[in-house]
C-alpha cells in the first residue's frame, strides 16, 4: 500500500550509502559552559536555540549571529574549504565552510532517543549539516554524528540522512538517534549540536539558521496507555488534501503519492497558516495533477538516502521555507496536550500505527503514518485529517479517542504477524507561526516548546 507498511526507521536501516565526511572536526572551545533550559515535565526534553543570546553563546568558527525579527546564524568569513562527493549523484564539489556548536545542554529527562530538527534559509547555491556530539550516563562520549544533511532545493546537493553511524551503544536511524538497548540503563545525559553551513566559493552566499534544536525522550516500552478525560470541543478548519490521488505520479520520490501521509500532511498545515506557492513554484509539475502543491511537497522533503518523504526533521524544515512559519519535531504525551494546542488554533501532525481492527473507521493497517488532528467532537473523539483517503472530500475523519490515544502513544505494539514491533510513543510535527499569540506560545510552552 505504502512505504508506511515496511519496517519502521527503528528497526531496519536502509541499505547503506557511503557518505563522505565533510568539512573538519571541530573541538568545541572550553568557553562551551554547560546550561540549562526551563525543566520540562514528562519524558521529554525540547531544547532550541533561537534567539540573539542563543546565538551569541556558541561557539563560532566563521559564523556570526544576527539580529532582528528572526535571529539567526550566518556565515560571516569562512572558516575554511572542503570536498563533499554527493552519494547520490557521484559529483564533487568544493565548498567554503563555517561552524556554529551549541553550548552543552544537559538533558533533564535522560534520553534513549534524540531527534534534531532546524529551521533555516537555503539560497542556491548553498546547504547545511546538522551533527550531535553526546555524553552517556556512564561517562563515554558519542562521537559526532550527522544527523542531516539538508538544503531547500535539490540542485546543488541531494538532502540527506546518513547510514551505518553506531558506537556500539548507540545508532541512528535516519533521523533518530537511539540507546540500542535501553534495558541496560545507559541514556544520553547531555548533548551539543554542532551547524556547518556551506556554500559556493567566491560568493557573498549564505544560509540563514533561525531555529535549531533537538527533543530527548524516554518513554517507557508501553503496549496500553492510560486514558486521559475529553477536555476540549473544537475543530479548526485545515485544508484537506489526499495522498491517495497523486498515486503514480513522480514515482522516483518514493514511488508516488500512495507513501506520501508525510509531506501531504504538512501541505495542509502549511495552507492552514497561509503559506503558498507561486505559479512559478509550480510550474515543473504535470498541469493535469490535482493539487500540485502535494507534488512539490514530496520532492522537498524527499530524502535520497532514506528514499522516502518521512523524514521527520525534512517535514518540519521544509515547512520553515514559507514565510513567516516555524517547523519542529517534539512528543506529546497524551490527548490533553494536543487538546491544549488545538484550543489555541494549532494543528498538529501525529506518527501512528495500527493493525486495521484496532482503528474503527480506518480500514487498513499501518507501520507507520501521519494524520493532521484539527480537532475533538463533544464526546472528546479526535477529528483527524487522514491524507490515506481515496479523495479530498473523504479526508475529514473521526475517531474513537481511547482507540486513537493508545495506538499513537504507545511504543510496543503487536503486528499482522504477531510479532511485537515498536509504536512511535507520541511523536509529532508542530507547525506555528513565527511570532506566535500570547496563547500560541503559552500552549506551545505548555508542551514543553519554546
Amino acid at each position: 500500500m505504502s512505504r508506511a507498511e515496511q519496517p519502521s526507521r527503528r528497526t531496519v536501516l536502509a541499505a547503506a550509502v557511503a557518505a563522505a565526511v565533510v568539512g573538519p572536526a571541530v573541538t568545541a572551545d572550553a568557553a562551551d559552559a554547560e546550561e540549562s533550559a526551563v525543566a520540562p515535565t514528562g519524558q521529554v526534553d525540547y531544547r532550541a536555540w533561537t534567539t540573539y543570546p542563543d546565538w551569541r553563546a556558541g561557539t563560532a568558527h566563521g559564523t556570526r549571529a544576527v539580529a532582528g525579527a528572526r535571529p539567526g546564524a550566518v556565515i560571516a568569513t569562512p572558516a575554511g574549504t572542503t570536498d563533499y562527493t554527493d552519494p547520490h549523484t557521484g559529483t564533487t564539489a568544493t565548498w567554503e565552510y563555517a561552524t556554529w556548536t551549541s553550548p552543552v545542554h544537559r538533558l533533564h529527562v535522560p534520553a534513549t532517543e534524540l531527534v534534531a530538527s532546524w529551521n533555516a534559509h537555503t539560497p542556491a547555491g548553498t546547504w547545511l549539516q546538522v551533527e550531535l556530539h553526546g555524553t552517556y550516563s556512564d561517562g563515554t562520549d558519542t562521537p559526532w554524528y550527522v544527523m542531516g544533511r539538508w538544503a531547500a532545493g535539490d540542485q546543488d546537493i541531494k538532502r540527506t540522512s546518513v547510514d551505518d553511524q553506531k558506537d556500539g551503544k548507540s545508532t541512528i536511524w535516519t533521523d533518530t538517534f537511539a540507546i540500542d538497548d535501553a534495558t541496560t540503563g545507559l541514556r544520553l545525559n547531555s548533548y551539543r549540536l554542532r551547524l556547518t553551513l556551506y556554500r559556493k566559493p567566491g560568493t557573498k552566499l549564505t544560509p540563514i539558521v533561525w531555529r535549531l534544536g533537538a527533543m530527548g525522550s524516554d518513554i517507557p516500552d508501553r503496549f496500553t496507555v492510560p486514558a486521559s478525560t475529553p477536555g476540549l470541543a473544537r475543530e479548526l478548519i485545515v485544508p484537506r488534501y489526499s495522498q491517495e490521488i497523486h498515486k503514480g505520479q513522480y514515482p522516483e520520490y518514493d514511488n508516488g503519492g500512495e507513501a506520501w501521509c508525510s509531506p501531504t500532511s504538512s501541505q495542509m498545515i502549511i495552507e492552514y497558516w497561509g503559506g503558498r506557492l507561486t505559479p512559478e513554484q509550480l510550474a515543473w509539475v504535470d498541469p493535469s495533477y490535482a493539487d500540485p502543491q502535494v507534488d512539490h511537497a514530496a520532492r522537498f522533503t524527499y530524502d535520497y538516502q532514506y528514499e522516502g518523504c518521512g523524514n521527520w526533521p525534512f517535514n518540519a524544515a521544509y515547512a520553515a521555507t514559507y514565510k513567516g512559519l516555524q517547523g519542529v519535531v517534539t512528543r506529546l504525551g497524551s490527548l490533553t496536550d494536543l487538546e491544549t494546542l488545538i484550543a489555541a488554533g494549532i494543528p498538529a501532525i501525529t506518527s501512528q500505527s495500527f493493525l486495521k481492527e484496532e482503528l474503527t473507521g480506518a480500514g487498513y493497517g499501518t507501520a507507520g503514518h501521519l494524520m493532521t488532528v484539527i480537532g475533538f467532537t463533544a464526546g472528546g473523539d479526535v477529528i483527524a485529517n487522514d491524507p490515506f483517503s481515496p479523495s479530498d472530500d473523504a479526508v475529514r475523519r473521526v475517531y474513537k479517542r481511547r482507540e486513537w490515544e493508545n495506538i499513537w502513544l504507545r511504543t510496543k505494539r503487536y503486528n499482522a504477524s504477531g510479532k511485537v514491533v515498536s509504536g512511535t510513543g507520541g511523536v509529532c510535527y508542530l507547525y506555528f507561526p513565527a511570532r506566535p499569540t500570547p496563547r500560541q506560545r503559552k500552549a506551545l510552552a505548555a508542551v514543553g516548546v519554546h
